[in-house]
């Protein structure tokens, strides 16, 4: 449910870094995880070109996840939508650890590639 005063809403273009994982949880719900690549280039103040590159962790659910383990493959371009996901914990060397996802609703490809 979204509150009336708050809106987490990810749009990303992007290439896929690898191809997605799949398993089920123990209730045989179906998630797919991959990560997806975004780019940025811009000319500094020296006019030197910059490029950034930004790796997104992404997790699809049930049959979008189906959906990614049939058709996404390394390197293909997709839009998706979603919202971003933050989890803590602390590990078992007693350090904290953070981990932001995007959590996918809707996954359009920009293109098609061949499952190798």
């Amino acid at each position: 449910m979204i509150s009336k005063n708050s809106i987490n809403k990810v749009i990303l273009v992007g290439h896929v870094g690898q191809d997605p994982d799949l398993n089920y949880t123990t209730s045989g719900h179906s998630i797919a995880t991959f990560s997806l690549a975004t780019n940025e280039v811009w000319v500094d103040a020296d006019k030197k070109k910059k490029e950034h590159t930004e790796w997104h962790n992404v997790v699809a659910w049930n049959k979008l996840a189906d959906f990614v383990k049939q058709y996404v493959v390394k390197g293909q371009l997709l839009y998706l939508e979603g919202r971003i996901h933050s989890q803590t914990w602390v590990d078992k060397n007693n350090i904290r650890q953070n981990k932001k996802e995007i959590i996918c609703d809707n996954i359009t490809p920009l293109e098609w590639k061949n499952k190798s």
